[in-house]
């Protein structure tokens, strides 16, 4: 499962779509908006992307991690438009069968997603 869009970011929902008999481990990463940014306060935080064009290139972050880790499933979230301190803006979830690739596989896909997915954010 990967989305980018305005709704809400459940993690109850992430943790579902990766559930997997075969996992015995699963890692869920939330990126919240915070209320500061190198040493000013923030109010909120507007994203905006190129959903069609985010889904693919995140699509194949995760075809990437899978190569690298051996993942059960994967979700992957980011929101779009005005969101406030506190709000979860990006979540990533990841099924296997140990902790270990969990983590490292659910550490990778999000620093990756964070630097190479069309999103860009703009502070308030």
């Amino acid at each position: 499962m990967i989305h980018v869009g305005p709704e809400v970011i459940e993690a109850r929902t992430l943790c579902e779509a990766v559930a997997d008999p075969a996992a015995g481990a699963t890692a869920l990463f939330l990126g919240t908006v915070r209320d500061h940014h190198e040493g000013h306060r923030v109010l909120g935080l507007r994203y905006e992307a190129y959903p069609e064009m985010a889904v693919e290139q995140i699509g194949a972050m995760v075809e990437e991690a899978r190569g690298r880790w051996p993942l059960e499933r994967v979700a992957v979230s980011h929101r779009t438009g005005d969101l406030e301190v506190g709000a979860v803006s990006v979540a990533v979830a990841v099924s296997s069968a140990h902790r270990r690739e969990a983590f490292e596989a659910c550490a990778w896909i999000m620093d990756r997603v964070k630097r190479d997915a069309p999103i860009w954010k703009e502070e308030r």
